[in-house]
């Protein structure tokens, strides 16, 4: 008998020494994966959940499919992703507004740190400063100038109250001391219709809906505030090299996934993402789209630090102004 236990202990062993290396090798993924945006189709972030879908799928010979889940300012979609199953097959492409969301909220059913593991950065838009071509400004220091001469006259458009729009005046606010009025509309294209129609002065607008009109002479632009200058107005200087240093506003996108998600699926992402950052063919749609792909290294780790770097700075701007969504 106590042969006959030694024999069935060393079958089992051996079993399981022989299963495990399969279970250990069982691909990622099996199945189609879902990507959650929490904006409308056509969006800057459905455009580039969707561009990066179509190069995730053809990585990784698994289906990719995009779902908008729409609502409080991409809250809604947040939510239903930090309680799914943190297997990798479903996962949201966060942006700039869930860090600021983070302090600009009294109450949220998530949280964007705890409820979620980075994956890593997927594209950024840089924001430039556009005036109406009939406000006497030519340059930063002349529009800062234009706005301590008229306390509370110069207006500054916005996609919306708390969007990146917004807060990038409001830290240009914060950090030259001008008190400028911030006008609100109810998404980019009528701030824009408005901003060429003289009915607003300026505005902070990403890059992609403003350039065809800089470039039309229709608006002039007088900043950008990414750190570097932009190759599509490459005569138009940083903020910060215009006598604001350190000023550095970029709209960017990423993907996480629900916290608990398994390294190895974490990092199997991450490579297939960043072989797809890498392709000629997403770079060209990119460009046409006015994104910038991230510089490498791209890891879930510097996209972890980018994410608290960023809902400390905003939530400083935020209690600067004293916003609040409810």
């Amino acid at each position: 008998m106590h042969t006959f236990s030694k024999r069935l202990a060393a079958a089992a062993a051996l079993a399981t020494v022989l299963t495990a290396p399969a279970l250990a090798a069982k691909p990622y993924p099996e199945r189609p994966v879902t990507l959650v945006v929490g904006y409308a189709a056509g969006g800057a972030t459905d455009i580039v959940a969707r561009l990066m879908a179509k190069s995730l799928t053809e990585e990784l010979g698994q289906t990719f499919v995009v779902e908008n889940k729409t609502g409080a300012n991409s809250n809604i979609g947040a939510e239903i992703v930090s309680r799914a199953a943190p297997d990798g097959y479903t996962l949201y492409v966060g942006s700039i507004a869930n860090t600021i969301n983070r302090t600009l909220y009294s109450q949220l059913n998530y949280d964007f740190v705890k409820g979620f593991e980075p994956v890593g950065l997927l594209a950024t838009i840089p924001n430039i400063l556009v005036v109406n071509p009939k406000l006497p400004v030519k340059t930063v220091q002349e529009y800062i100038a234009y706005a301590k001469k008229n306390p509370g006259k110069l207006t500054c458009a916005s996609s919306g109250s708390g969007s990146s729009i917004h807060l990038s005046c409001e830290l240009f606010k914060m950090q030259t001391g001008t008190d400028i009025l911030h006008v609100p509309y109810r998404g980019s294209g009528p701030a824009v219709a408005d901003l060429l129609g003289g009915q607003v002065d300026s505005m902070f607008d990403n890059l992609p809906s403003s350039l065809p009109h800089v470039q039309a002479d229709k608006l002039r632009a007088i900043g950008v505030t990414s750190p570097q200058r932009l190759d599509s107005v490459p005569g138009t200087p940083t903020l910060a090299e215009s006598g604001l240093p350190g000023f550095d506003v970029e709209s960017w996108f990423g993907l996480v996934a629900p916290a608990g998600t398994p390294k190895p699926v974490i990092d199997r992402l991450n490579q297939a993402m960043n072989k797809a950052l890498a392709d000629p063919a997403l770079q060209t749609s990119y460009k046409q789209a006015g994104f910038y792909a991230p510089q490498p290294p791209n890891s879930p780790e510097s996209f972890g630090r980018k994410i608290a770097s960023e809902i400390d700075k905003w939530g400083a701007v935020v209690k600067n102004a004293n916003l609040k969504a409810n």
